[in-house]
């Protein structure tokens, strides 16, 4: 299961495409040059229980540790994810405090 990347002007999405339709998907603004708001996640309930959330932030967490970039998360799903797996992801959440 293959995670793709979309990336438009201050937006994009990392998504998955099954027989050409689009079944799970994860959102993201730019707030500035290095800080993305990962605004919605949603996954096909045909994909349910299969850990494809898990996949797409996975896929957005490298996205971003290759393009130096730190993410807030105004999606409920991405925040229950980078709470659960804070000490994996610590160097990409965006802290205000830094």
């Amino acid at each position: 299961m293959e995670v793709k990347h979309k990336k438009q002007d201050k937006s994009g999405k990392f998504y998955i495409e099954i027989d050409g339709e689009q079944k799970a998907e994860m959102t993201y603004r730019f707030q500035s040059d290095d800080v993305i708001d990962i605004n919605h996640t949603e996954v096909d309930a045909s994909l349910s229980g299969q850990g494809v959330g898990y996949k797409i932030i996975d896929a957005a967490v490298a996205f971003m540790r290759e393009n130096n970039l730190k993410a807030v998360a105004s999606c409920s799903y991405a925040q229950h994810v980078f709470k659960k797996k804070q000490e994996d992801y610590r160097d990409i959440i965006y802290d205000k405090k830094s």
